[in-house]
């Protein structure tokens, strides 16, 4: 294990790793170093007591190397159980971003950001204590997706693994949702809205101010699926060519997907107000990057439809998709415009067929605006 005479020169000149982390031990204090990611962040930590505990002081540069010190020497002198364990959770940010560090030296980049965006937008605890939130405390954030059981599943997959990693960081003793199970939200569905239903769905959609009304119609108009349109960045938008591309790194798939859009989502474009330099869709809140008002907007769009069934943004996909088969569109440009690779072109002709159907795709989507235009005038 490499050692070095910490001070603040030596720390910012450490290396960074070529991946994972690395711990550099001061020589002056055995059981004390900086741990170095591969992203640049160097954290103190300290190894005390008989069973060889390790504790995380904090972040160098919100801590200071005198301070991390002083901590380290008082935890290393014996402090009794109760207080070390008071000092030894963590607040929630705090032990939320170093997992995410974490997670970025192993996880590729699409599943970072949907951990991120989780953490951020769906339990939102701020400063209080990791060992303080109670196993009620999630399930109350949990209960408030409960419209959107997919959205749900997510969030408490990517809660379970924090409090997971938590766990073997020795930030808290247990984790209190261990034994907690969800009802299974990837059962099959065959729900697709009838040409009643979408009619009355993009007109209120219309009618919606921005952004939910807006995403309700890039979702209709699209078939993507919402996280895709919801976390939409201005710089993937090619409003002279009418395309969007979705980087690889956020796609299902992890393949990049370069698809067009029809005249009526080239309207709704040119009309956004652009509040963020970055976002389309920005969230509102201090916890929240992107939109995450999904459960709630949701909700409130519902309350004032006369004859729609319940359906769920998902369903949207899959209507789009009904209607273009409707239309006589080739089930492999279909699949092309929702990003499919498991479908008709896959395995060794997905790698002799690497036509992009761009010009079939803007026929499809051509036609489908066509096609809702002549259902919402009707």
């Amino acid at each position: 294990m490499p050692q070095v005479k910490l001070s603040d020169v030596a720390i910012r000149a450490l290396p960074l790793p070529p991946q994972g982390q690395v711990t550099h031990w001061d020589e002056t204090l055995p059981g004390f170093g900086v741990r170095v990611s591969q992203g640049g962040t160097k954290t103190f930590i300290v190894i005390y007591g008989p069973t060889r505990r390790r504790y995380t002081v904090g972040r160098y540069g919100q801590v200071s190397l005198k301070q991390a010190r002083e901590e380290a020497r008082k935890l290393q002198a014996g402090l009794t159980l109760g207080i070390v364990e008071k000092k030894k959770s963590p607040i929630y940010t705090d032990a939320r971003d170093q997992f995410l560090e974490h997670c970025r030296a192993k996880n590729r980049p699409k599943t970072v950001y949907e951990y991120a965006r989780h953490l951020k937008g769906n339990f939102p605890f701020g400063r209080t204590r990791l060992a303080d939130i109670q196993r009620h405390d999630i399930q109350r954030r949990l209960n408030k997706m409960k419209d959107t059981p997919s959205e749900r599943h997510h969030a408490f997959v990517a809660f379970k693994c924090f409090l997971n990693w938590a766990v073997s960081e020795e930030m808290i003793e247990v984790n209190p949702v261990a034994n907690l199970k969800l009802p299974n939200a990837n059962k099959p569905r065959e729900r697709f809205l009838t040409e009643d239903e979408l009619r009355e769905v993009f007109t209120k959609a219309q009618e919606q101010p921005w952004p939910y009304g807006s995403i309700l119609q890039l979702l209709i108009l699209t078939g993507q699926r919402k996280m895709e349109i919801g976390s939409l960045e201005w710089s993937w938008i090619d409003q002279e060519d009418q395309t969007i591309t979705l980087p690889g790194h956020f796609t299902k798939n992890g393949k990049p997907h370069r698809f067009p859009y029809g005249n009526i989502a080239a309207n709704i474009f040119e009309t956004l107000p652009q509040t963020d330099e970055t976002y389309v869709f920005p969230g509102h809140t201090k916890n929240a990057v992107i939109f995450n008002g999904w459960s709630k907007c949701k909700k409130r769009f519902d309350e004032g439809l006369d004859d729609v069934e319940p359906f769920t943004l998902h369903d949207l996909r899959r209507t789009f998709s009904s209607n273009l088969a409707m239309l006589g569109t080739p089930i492999h440009v279909t699949e092309k415009l929702l990003n499919h690779i498991s479908g008709t072109i896959s395995g060794v002709a997905a790698i002799y067929n690497r036509h992009s159907y761009m010009d079939e795709m803007r026929e499809a989507v051509s036609a489908y605006d066509e096609y809702l235009e002549n259902l919402i005038n009707s």
